[in-house]
């Protein structure tokens, strides 16, 4: 992962809201949510949860996919790995087992 990849993802990770979406959606696994159903979870009217849903698309965290009317939005598990392997790739002399660190998320 590139430097201004890892900052923009972190950047889009550093507000709460985009930090709970997110974890939600790694938490659902690889089928996702629709967008009205994260909405509700959060209370968020739909212009804030666009706005939310946006920056974590281009931050390359999240995908999206229609189904039907529905908007889905999944966690981009392989960008989500290349963000946790650069944060750790340098961890404990370079040698991250030594920092008893988990092994990295696979997709569900």
């Amino acid at each position: 992962m590139k430097i201004i990849n890892a900052i923009t993802a972190l950047s889009a990770l550093a507000q709460e809201t985009r930090l709970e979406i997110f974890g939600l959606l790694v938490q659902v696994g690889a089928e996702g949510l629709p967008a009205g159903q994260i909405g509700e979870r959060f209370g968020l009217p739909f212009p804030t949860l666009s706005f939310h849903l946006s920056h974590l698309k281009r931050s390359g965290l999240i995908d999206c996919r229609r189904e039907g009317r529905s908007l889905i939005y999944s966690a981009n598990y392989k960008n989500m790995n290349k963000l946790m392997t650069y944060l750790t790739e340098n961890c404990c002399q370079e040698n991250p087992a030594g920092c008893d660190l988990p092994a990295v998320c696979e997709s569900k």
